[in-house]
């Protein structure tokens, strides 16, 4: 019979034998969390719709014509790719009632929606076995897929763009279209409700209101307020006019643009992309806008209309010689308080205290909660965690003047809670110079 061996809690084994325990050494937990990710329910012509999908920049711009329908520099993603200008990750939505799929003798197209309709379906005799088929999928008159050498329908296999009918009877065609494919109905708020609903369950810094409809812009607001405000989800909503929000969660574009309601929108296209990509320790402040829009500047050409909006917690965009700049980046939060002061109307603060939470929270969840025992040494190792933590924050400057002093962790009420308390200053960019000079 062998010795014992393996590990031990205690020191209560009988055998003999060496017992060996491996632990790491104790190191302090750093993680600062990603920024960059949206959540966009939006109307569009093609791609998935009843559920949320993931669209990264690399996704976009290999694969735009899978996803979305169309090439990546087609004018149909002009909004799409200025969201991408800055955001990293976008959890859509599409947003339809009623959409239709395209279809032919042949196929059907795999997504609903009018993009289905610049589809055919082209079907020639196999050169080498003219008893066989070969089946080319276009789109827009680019080919998409091409099956050689096919028998009948059951031998054809669904690509990207269509599903084939496999109880069609294959037959020559030079170009049989898709056609019936439509986007349905206007859409609602019902349908604004389910997006907000499914997207619920993901982690996005920023999320886009494409509606001019006030209720709907209302339905995004209380969103936010309730997932940031009862839920403890650390997100902002941009919208374009969205009315008096007064909350450090409302983003209220300002500024029109010309013509339809993708011109209307190309802002918050743009600004739902530049809030969620911007660093912890940076500021959209004085931000060129480079997205393809064209912004109307006609409410915020003087001094006196800007320092309005501003004070009425506005986003707005102004001219700067020949470029758009953001004037200040800040929310829609004015009514403050001595417990809640004019600081939490900046975004860069909002950033900050977002940051703190998310991270705080995914440190506790993944090292402390359930695992480790509610007696001084577990505190102790969870007050560690908390000071490196912030001291990172304070080395990328996004926070300043911390004093690990000023970080209390305590035993709660019962004895399963911890209470922390602490004190942070974040740090903001500078957006304002007073400047005296004498002359001798």
């Amino acid at each position: 019979m062998a010795l014992g061996g393996g590990t031990f809690l205690t020191q209560n084994k009988v055998l003999p034998g060496t017992y060996h325990n491996f632990i790491s050494k104790a190191r302090a937990f750093v993680n600062l969390s990603n920024r960059g990710y949206v959540g966009l329910p939006i109307v569009l012509d093609w791609g998935v719709d009843g559920d949320v999908f993931t669209v990264t920049q690399e996704d976009l711009q290999k694969s735009s014509r899978k996803i979305f329908g169309y090439d990546y520099t087609d004018p149909k993603l002009k909004g799409i790719r200025d969201v991408f200008k800055n955001a990293i990750t976008v959890y859509f939505y599409r947003l339809v009632v009623g959409a239709v799929a395209a279809t032919n003798t042949f196929a059907i197209a795999k997504y609903k929606g009018v993009r289905g309709n610049d589809i055919k379906i082209v079907i020639h005799a196999n050169v080498d076995e003219p008893t066989k088929f070969d089946v080319q999928t276009l789109l827009d008159n680019v080919l998409v897929d091409e099956q050689t050498a096919v028998t009948d329908a059951k031998g054809l296999t669904e690509n990207d763009y269509v599903m084939f009918k496999s109880d069609a009877t294959l037959a020559e065609t030079a170009g049989t279209a898709l056609t019936g494919g439509s986007n349905g109905s206007a859409v609602t708020g019902g349908a604004h409700q389910e997006a907000l609903d499914s997207l619920e369950a993901y982690g996005f810094n920023t999320i886009g209101c494409l509606s001019s409809e006030p209720t709907i812009k209302s339905l995004y607001v209380e969103y936010t307020k309730r997932l940031r405000d009862q839920v403890g989800a650390k997100l902002q909503i941009v919208g374009h006019k969205l009315g008096a929000a007064d909350h450090e969660g409302i983003i209220d574009v300002q500024n029109d643009a010309n013509g339809t309601d993708e011109e209307i929108f190309g802002a918050v296209y743009w600004t739902v992309g530049a809030q969620a990509g911007v660093a912890v320790n940076k500021s959209n402040t004085n931000k060129k806008y480079d997205g393809e829009h064209t912004l109307v500047m006609s409410e915020t050409m003087t001094q006196p209309q800007l320092t309005a909006l501003l004070k009425a917690g506005k986003y707005v965009f102004h001219r700067v010689g020949d470029e758009i700049r953001v004037l200040e980046d800040v929310n829609t939060f004015t009514s403050f308080t001595p417990v809640k002061n004019e600081d939490f109307s900046m975004n860069q603060v909002i950033r900050v205290l977002d940051q703190i939470a998310i991270d705080t929270a995914t440190l506790f969840n993944t090292r402390y909660l359930g695992k480790v025992p509610n007696d001084q040494s577990g505190r102790v190792s969870l007050w560690g965690d908390i000071v490196t933590h912030r001291r990172e924050l304070q080395g990328i400057r996004a926070i300043q003047n911390f004093d690990p002093e000023q970080v209390v962790v305590e035993q709660g009420n019962s004895k399963k809670s911890v209470v922390v308390d602490e004190v942070i200053e974040p740090t903001v960019a500078m957006s304002q110079l007073y400047i005296t000079t004498t002359v001798a």
